[in-house]
């Protein structure tokens, strides 16, 4: 186990409180987007509301790629690679 100073315990300890306060909202969703969730979320073996909560954290982070954005960018990269000599 790795020490760590008491203000890095401190900071680290702030940044888990923070994250645990989690406030309860109501949701209107339809009944088939739902049941779309509960089946992922069963197939990913976590409870749905944790995969919308993942998945809205993701969002408005900026880290939930679209997937034909992603490919997109793949293909430019497999581009390049294939276009610089070595």
């Amino acid at each position: 186990m790795i020490p760590i100073s008491a203000q890095e315990k401190a900071r680290v300890n702030a940044i888990l409180d923070k994250a645990r306060k989690n406030r309860v909202i109501s949701l209107r969703i339809s009944e088939q987007d739902l049941g779309m969730l509960k089946e992922k979320a069963a197939r990913e073996g976590m409870p749905y509301q944790t995969l919308i909560n993942s998945v809205l954290h993701k969002y408005i982070t900026n880290q939930l790629l679209d997937k034909d954005e992603a490919l997109k960018s793949l293909g430019l990269i497999q581009q390049q690679n294939q276009s610089t000599p070595e």
